[in-house]
């Protein structure tokens, strides 16, 4: 029987090389696109139909969100690409529930910062900055617990 319970996320983690680091408010980019290859062929019978199968895969970045916080775990990395020393790495998107508990898990291969960013910055506003990490790879599985 399938399973149809639906997943609240409220945080999630990044792990780089099983090591946690650091938690994430939102995620988008957890997607796999297969690209459909059109043909067409002729039947026996000399109907002329069109047939699809799948071509190459690709896997879109992942973007992380969180509020800017002290730690500089996700800048140093990125500061290796700066530097012109891509560290690639394998890692994981950890999504938790409310109560702390690991409910899914994205991990990818061959990962690295391609873009780092934050918020503006207004005087006038109590909101909270934001910073963004932007993550791309070469494969990404759903890995089911």
């Amino acid at each position: 029987m399938a399973d149809y319970e639906e997943f609240l996320g409220s945080t999630f983690a990044l792990q780089i090389d099983k090591v946690e680091v650091a938690r994430f408010t939102g995620c988008s980019g957890l997607a796999i696109n297969t690209n459909v290859v059109e043909f067409t062929e002729t039947t026996k019978e000399g109907k002329i139909v069109i047939r699809k199968r799948p071509g190459h895969t690709t896997y879109e970045d992942i973007v992380l969100k969180r509020g800017f916080s002290k730690s500089t775990a996700v800048t140093d990395w990125h500061k290796g690409v700066l530097e012109g020393t891509i560290e690639r790495h394998d890692g994981s998107v950890i999504m938790y529930d409310s109560t702390g508990s690991e409910v899914d898990r994205w991990n990818f291969e061959q990962g690295w910062p391609s873009k780092w960013s934050a918020s503006d910055l207004d005087a006038n506003t109590d909101d909270v900055m934001i910073e963004e990490l932007t993550i791309t790879h070469e494969k990404l599985e759903r890995a089911k617990k």
